[in-house]
Parts: C-alpha cells; structure tokens; sequence
C-alpha cells in the first residue's frame, strides 16, 4: 500500500504510538529523535483504562501488564495516612484494566514494536517550510520533503516552536520530584497523601517498585528547594519517610500546560504533549498521546492529508478540551482549605473518582 510521505520528530511515547499505528495501516513514517542513544529514562506511570485500551488497539497492552502491574483500587488519604475515600478502578470505569509501568518499560514495549521503522537518533530539526509539501532540516545539514510532519517532541516542542510561533507551555502553579523506590511489595493501589498544599502519590509498578510522585502548589523550582524538597514531607505518614530515603535523585520539574490546544497548520500537525500537555492529575498524559496517534493514523489511512487534519482537529478537540478542564477542577479542590476538602471527597467522591472520566470511557 502507498501513502503519504511522513514524518515523525519525536520517538517519544506520542512518536512511537504514531509509527505503530501508521505502520498498521501500510504507512511507513520516517521518525527522527534528538537525542543520539537511547537510555532508560523517567520513572513511573500509571495508565486508566482508556490509555490501556488504546494501547491494545496496538496490541501492546499484555505486553505493558507483563512488564507492570494492575492497579484495581484507587484511594485518597490525609498526609497522616487517614482515609478519606477510596473507589475500586472498576467502579470507576465499568470495565478495562487500569495498570502502572516504569516508563522506560513503556518506551523500550515502543521500540520493540517498531523496531522495522527507520528511527535516526541524534537529528535536531531546525526548519519546517513549505505549503502543500514541507521541506523539513536539520542540523547535520540533511533535509527531506514530507507530505505531513506530525511534531510529537513534548511539551517544549520545537515543532511548535518552528510553526506557531512564541505558543510556550504555561506553567500552572505547582513543581513536582518523580522517582522510584525498591523494596515494597506490599504497596499496590493508587494512593493519594494530600496535605496543605502538598501531595504525594504512590502506586506499584511490578513487584517490590513503587513510582512516587510528590509536588507543591504555588512554587518555583529553584535550586535551594531542589535540594530540600524531602524536608517537606517528612511529616507525611508511612511509608512515605521510608521512600523518601530513595528519592535523592528524583527528577524535579514544573508542571506546565499547552492550553488552548495547539492542532495543525498547512502541513503540520501535532500530537501528545505538544499539542495540548495537561496538569497529570488525570494521569491523561499517556492516553491522549496514544489516541491522538490511533485517531490521526486512522484519518490519515483513507483521507486527503488535509481533509485529515480538518477531522482529527474536530475529533480530538472536544475530548482534549474535557481532559484540561477536568484537571483545572481538580486543581482548584487541591487549593480549598483541607477541611472544606476532605469534607467534599468524603460526601461526593463519585464526583471525584468517577465523573472526569464518565466520557472518556466510549472509543475516541
């Protein structure tokens, strides 16, 4: 089968979902990464049931499961580890496997099923020009022409810088230290810890590991709080202090946001994080990126390119949209005094655990 001549920039979670999905459909992308050798990156994730679907259109999804854990109740407690509600994963979405993966299982699950796809490493793009076809550079001197270039390079995307302009991600008012500690089996559920402007998550990952995520509202990332970051949980219950004992090389970074969504411009389009990168309370983050890739390289199997851009704005857009401005709610709980919260949660958790995902159980 032919096609149009693609490109991918970015061999990321959102690139490679894109190769996979248009190599199913007999359209073999050309898929560029910057970086110049792969290293086992990130730390934890946990995907809903959505993002494991999608994963499955695939056919991914047993292999993620092998290499991660099933998650099947998720939970909110205070910072001194008393409940304050819990809902099993299947009440939540009605059916579907809810898991949690170290990213870089994720990633290499990726790689391993493209691994027929030509992927150059060390390609830094710097020039996208053209209309009805995109002359694209980089800056080993190398160029190529493309019928469609899909920027699927993160939240601070070069692809969106290139095309849109001075469109940056937006910070949204919280920073946050990523990890993973050994040692804990017994740790499985999704357990939320909230405290006065602080939160830390735990959820198993496959056998003793445990992806820890901890953040605070209303901070810059400066060096001073990098490094003492730890301090500000250590009145957290157990086994949070235990954890911590292994979060001295957690990955700090900004939450940050592309909102309004950025879609496509002539030839140009753009997926996962650099089109519409979201606060991770939903743990959307995986799932959006994985449908935008099924939901493009559908369109793009049996359309124009540009009758193809038109639809897939028009069907992501309003899923995206939902998925942001569910993260803005909850956003705004976190900030209500902890009393009037833990009050709310307590008398309305369906509205917490249930409804911001209510949508996102029908296929995108």
């Amino acid at each position: 089968m032919t096609g149009p001549r693609v490109l991918i920039v970015g061999a990321g979670i959102a690139g490679l979902a894109a190769g996979r999905a248009l190599a199913r459909h007999g359209i073999v992308a050309d898929i560029v990464e910057r970086v110049g050798e792969w290293r086992a990156e990130g730390t934890g994730m946990y995907l809903p049931a959505n993002a494991v679907r999608a994963l499955d259109e695939l056919g991914l999804a047993d292999a993620v499961e092998e290499r991660g854990a099933r998650v099947r109740r998720q939970r909110v407690v205070d910072h001194r580890g008393r409940s304050i509600a819990g809902m099993d994963v299947d009440d939540i979405w009605g059916s579907g496997r809810c898991l949690a993966v170290h990213r870089a299982d994720l990633h290499r699950i990726l790689l391993d099923a493209t691994r027929d796809l030509p992927v150059r490493l060390g390609a830094v793009l710097t020039g996208l020009a053209g209309d009805d076809q995109v002359k694209a550079t980089f800056s080993d001197g190398s160029a190529g022409v493309y019928d469609l270039v899909i920027g699927a390079d993160g939240v601070h995307s070069s692809v969106r810088g290139l095309v849109f302009g001075a469109r940056a991600a937006r910070p949204v008012g919280q920073v946050c230290w990523r990890f993973v500690a050994e040692g804990f089996p017994g740790i499985r559920d999704w357990t939320l810890y909230t405290g006065p402007g602080r939160a830390f998550l735990t959820v198993g990952i496959g056998g003793d590991r445990v992806y820890c995520y901890a953040d605070l509202m209303g901070e810059s990332l400066d060096p001073s709080l990098n490094e003492n970051w730890r301090a500000r949980f250590r009145d957290f219950a157990d086994p949070i202090p235990a954890l911590l004992d292994q979060g001295g090389d957690a990955l700090p970074g900004l939450i940050e946001e592309v909102s309004p969504p950025v879609w496509s411009a002539g030839r140009v389009v753009l997926i996962g994080d650099a089109a519409h990168a979201s606060s991770p309370n939903l743990a959307q983050g995986a799932a959006m990126a994985v449908e935008d890739a099924l939901v493009l390289a559908d369109l793009i199997s049996n359309r124009p390119v540009d009758e193809a851009l038109t639809a897939y704005r028009e069907r992501r857009s309003p899923r995206v949209s939902w998925v942001q401005d569910q993260t803005h709610h909850r956003d705004k709980l976190r900030k209500l005094h902890p009393a009037v919260r833990k009050l709310s949660l307590r008398l309305a958790a369906s509205k917490f655990f249930v409804a911001p995902y209510r949508p996102l159980r029908e296929r995108p």
